[in-house]
C-alpha cells in the first residue's frame, strides 16, 4: 500500500459556513485521481462533516467503483455509545451512509483512559472480534488521543486490535501531552503497524513562520513546508499509511508527489525539522488543529475551533479589525465566548487536552471587550 491516505474529514464545501455542504462532485473528481495514481486508503469517521463525509463518500466513491479498487476505514463514535446495543445499530448506520457490506478497516474512535473503561464495561471489544470474525470489518483497531502507558496497558489487555491510530507530527513529536514519539514506540514495541492522523497539524504545518521555513528551506531547498511534515510523519519506524485531509486538488497534488516513490528522511533532515518545532512552539499560543470534535456537546453553541484560531492569529500576528470582523460574524450564529458556562464537556472531548474553559474567558477578554 502507498503511504498516503485520503482523510475525509476537510473536504471541500459549496458553503464554507456549512460543514455539511460537501462538493461531491469535487470530491468524486479528486478521489479518481486518487485511485488513477494508485492510491487506495481512504479514512471516514461518523461526526466528519456532521455525517456528511460517510454519505459523501458513498456518492463519490462507491458508487462509482469497484469495491476491489479501494479500502474504507470507518470508525465507531464511543461518545455515542450508551448502552451495549448501540454498537450494533451506529455500526449498521455506517455500513448504510457509506453504502457498502463491509469495511477493510473499523477503529474504536478516539479511544483513552476513560473511553478505554466504558468500551471495556460496555463489551466494545467483544462487539469488535464479532465484527471481525464475521467479514463484516477485515481489520480491527483503535484510534488514539492519550498517553503511552495507557496504550501500553491497551496494547497489552487486547492484542486482538491489530492497527493504531496515532497522532504523529514533528511538532507533538517530544510533546508532553500528546507523546508522539512514545506512543509511536509503544506501537513497535507490541508490532502494530501505525496509521498517521494530523501529519501536517490541521494545516498549522503548512504555513510556517519565516525562520522555521527558512531553517527547513536550509536543509532541503524546494521542499514545502507540507513536504516536510508528512515526510516527516511517513519516516516514522511502523508506519503503514499517513492521512490527509485534503481540500483541493491542489493539495492532493502535492501530498501524492510527495508520498509516491516515499524516501524516509536522512538523519540531519529529521534533525532540521526537531529545530523547526523548537521555533514554532514559540509563536503557538492554543495547540488546536480544528478537528472540531469540542463543538457537538456545547450546550451555547459555541464556535470554540474558530475562536481559538482566531486567537492564535492575533498572538503571532498582532491584532486587527478583519479578526474582529471574523469573530462577530461568527458570533451572530454562534455562542460568544464568554457564553461558555464551563460545563467542560469540549475538554472531554479534545484530542489534544487543551483547557478550553480557560481560554475562552481570555478570548471573550480580547474580542468581546468582557
Amino acid at each position: 500500500m502507498k503511504k498516503l491516505g485520503f482523510g475525509l474529514m476537510r473536504l471541500p464545501l459549496l458553503d464554507k459556513n456549512n460543514r455539511s455542504s460537501v462538493d461531491v462532485k469535487e470530491v468524486a473528481r479528486m478521489a479518481d485521481v486518487f485511485l488513477s495514481r494508485g492510491f487506495t486508503y481512504f479514512d471516514t469517521g461518523y461526526p466528519y462533516h456532521d455525517g456528511a463525509s460517510e454519505t459523501s463518500f458513498r456518492e463519490a466513491v462507491v458508487k462509482r467503483h469497484p469495491r476491489e479498487a479501494f479500502t474504507i476505514t470507518d470508525k465507531m463514535p464511543l461518545w455515542n455509545v450508551k448502552a451495549t446495543a448501540d454498537y450494533e445499530r451506529i455500526f449498521r448506520e455506517q455500513l448504510g451512509r457509506c453504502g457498502v457490506d463491509h469495511f477493510d478497516y473499523y477503529w474504536l474512535h478516539a479511544l483513552g483512559k476513560e473511553r478505554y473503561e466504558t468500551t471495556q464495561a460496555l463489551g466494545g471489544f467483544e462487539f469488535f472480534r464479532s465484527l471481525k470474525e464475521k467479514g463484516l470489518a477485515g481489520h480491527i483497531g483503535f484510534s488514539y488521543h492519550d498517553n503511552a502507558d495507557v496504550l501500553d496497558q491497551i496494547l497489552r489487555e487486547h492484542p486482538e486490535m491489530e492497527y493504531v491510530q496515532l497522532q504523529i507530527n514533528y511538532l507533538d513529536w517530544e510533546s508532553e501531552s500528546i507523546q508522539a514519539r512514545r506512543c509511536c514506540e509503544t506501537a513497535a514495541k507490541y508490532g502494530r503497524p501505525v496509521v498517521v492522523m494530523e501529519p501536517v497539524k490541521g494545516g498549522k504545518l503548512a504555513r510556517l513562520p519565516d525562520d522555521a521555513q527558512a531553517l527547513l528551506e536550509a536543509a532541503a531547498p524546494g521542499r514545502s513546508a507540507a513536504e516536510w511534515a508528512l515526510r516527516f510523519a511517513a519516516s516514522q519506524e511502523g508506519v503503514m499509511t499517513v492521512l490527509s485531509g485534503m481540500s483541493d486538488m491542489a493539495q492532493m497534488q502535492e501530498n501524492m508527489d510527495t508520498l509516491d516513490n516515499f524516501t524516509p528522511l536522512a538523519p540531519a533532515e529529521l534533525s532540521a525539522a526537531a529545530k523547526a518545532a523548537e521555533l514554532i512552539r514559540a509563536r503557538i499560543a492554543i495547540p488546536c488543529t480544528g478537528c472540531r470534535y469540542c463543538e457537538a456537546g456545547c450546550p451555547k453553541k459555541i464556535a470554540i475551533p474558530e475562536y481559538l484560531s482566531l486567537y492564535n492569529d492575533q498572538a503571532q500576528f498582532g491584532m486587527s479589525a478583519n479578526l474582529n470582523n471574523y469573530y462577530d460574524n461568527l458570533a451572530g450564529s454562534h455562542g460568544r465566548a464568554g457564553d461558555c458556562i464551563r460545563c467542560r464537556k469540549c475538554e472531554g472531548s479534545c484530542p489534544q487536552h487543551i483547557r478550553i474553559t480557560e481560554w475562552l474567558p481570555k478570548i471573550s477578554a480580547l474580542f468581546d471587550g468582557d
